[in-house]
């Protein structure tokens, strides 16, 4: 497995997986949903690595122990929930800028982000100026976020029938951030993974072609 080890701004260590060229001019961070960097997220990696990108996807629960990997279950759900709750959301900016400090040099970078990694995608829009464009799928605390400014271009994507993210939350999202590609699709919460029972593979395709246009287009 291609693993990497990164040191963040606070001196913390954690792993990650790469994939992809490593002289490409285009590069992601790829943030994780609330199950680890699992075999999901690490196909997500090799997408892109297929379409040309430098990927890396930071272990962000490495904050609270190594190798953290998690199914779908709902036993799952609630230690992945009980994991992220653990974890500052400053400190995940600090490990999402030791992977973007550790993709190649002169590469222009973006980042993307699933469930608490399309949450944690829009932090690094706004509060740090690492990334030339971000895009979050499905990111249930963007909402309590909304107000703040990003620094990059960004596109976000919504399932209309997630039980997490009420359609209220996304309108006051569009209210707030009228410059923001807000999509909204028919399916629910983790609608882009194959292996949860919410999957609509025609929402994934229709969304994951958009997100490969965006970062085209600004990357």
């Amino acid at each position: 497995m291609p693993t990497i080890s990164l040191t963040a701004a606070d001196g913390h260590r954690l792993t990650a997986y790469r994939a992809g060229p490593q002289n490409a001019a285009r590069a992601l961070v790829v943030v994780q949903e609330i199950f680890g960097v699992n075999r999901h997220m690490r196909a997500v990696c090799d997408r892109f690595a297929a379409e040309g990108y430098a990927v890396i996807a930071p272990a962000l629960f490495d904050r609270v122990g190594p190798g953290i990997e998690l199914g779908y279950e709902a036993a799952d759900v609630a230690q992945g929930r009980e994991l992220r709750g653990k974890i500052d959301a400053g400190l995940t900016v600090l490990d999402v800028l030791a992977a973007a400090a550790a993709l190649p040099r002169g590469a222009k970078r973006g980042i993307v982000g699933y469930c608490w990694g399309g949450t944690v995608a829009w932090h690094a829009a706004t509060r740090t100026s690492a990334f030339s464009a971000s895009c979050g799928w499905y990111g249930g605390g963007i909402a309590a976020a909304k107000d703040e400014v990003a620094r990059c271009p960004v596109q976000l994507h919504f399932g209309e029938a997630d039980a997490s993210i009420p359609m209220t939350d996304v309108a006051a999202i569009r209210a707030a951030q009228p410059g923001v590609e807000v999509l909204v699709y028919g399916g629910g919460h983790g609608f882009g993974c194959d292996e949860r029972g919410s999957y609509v593979e025609a929402d994934y395709r229709l969304a994951q072609e958009r997100t490969l246009a965006f970062f085209a287009k600004h990357l």
